[in-house]
């Protein structure tokens, strides 16, 4: 899926952002840049493993965000930006905030936000590789079955998305379906939803399998 001088852009929530630096963000591949999450150590395998191919990564992800919130700040932090490859990690916060008070989102909403929002992102540049990352979360921490059977619908709704625009998909919950038969939900993802330092680097070698 990669080509030599590809510049890689991550995009999604607080499981992409993972901490990372606002100040270097406009520098490629920098640790600090990528955050500490499956998207900086997706990139480090990129940058080590496949050195001569000379990519250029970038982090977008912001905590807290939905896909309309992506959507308000596409323009710069997507299209201008020009990417080869744009990967999108987004669907938790959309089901996780309309359960309090802060948020009156459906997935009849987030889907459709999602779908305009590639539908925009082809039409802007209609050769990007485009990589959707299924939505995931852990039984445990945060997460109770109250989540359940709303969150897969809300994974199904992200699949219908990546089918329609024919885009690479990485299936992180049913990953995580199988990491959890060899130790507990809470060594993944203590809270359910954030990732371990165990989770994110089984979802940066989910990643690669997919894209690099």
């Amino acid at each position: 899926m990669l080509s030599e001088g590809d510049t890689v852009l991550f995009q999604g929530d607080s499981i992409t952002d993972a901490g990372r630096s606002r100040e270097t963000a406009g520098e490629a591949n920098l640790q600090s840049a990528l955050g500490q999450g499956y998207a900086g150590m997706a990139a480090a395998a990129l940058l080590t493993g496949q050195a001569q191919e000379q990519f250029r990564i970038f982090n977008r992800g912001i905590s807290g965000h939905k896909v309309f919130q992506l959507a308000d700040r596409w323009e710069q932090d997507c299209l201008a930006m020009k990417p080869d490859v744009l990967s999108i990690l987004i669907g938790v916060n959309d089901i996780w905030h309309s359960r309090g008070d802060s948020y009156d989102g459906t997935v009849e909403v987030y889907e459709r936000d999602f779908d305009a929002l590639v539908a925009r992102t082809r039409a802007a540049l209609p050769d990007l590789k485009i990589v959707i990352c299924e939505p995931f979360v852990l039984r445990c921490g945060a997460i109770d079955d109250s989540w359940f059977p709303e969150f897969d619908y809300y994974r199904a709704a992200a699949r219908r998305v990546a089918d329609k625009y024919q885009t690479a998909w990485v299936p992180f919950q049913s990953m995580f379906d199988e990491a959890i038969r060899f130790a507990p939900p809470e060594h993944w993802a203590s809270d359910g939803v954030h990732p371990t330092a165990h989770g994110a680097a089984l979802m940066a070698q989910a990643w690669m399998r997919v894209v690099g």
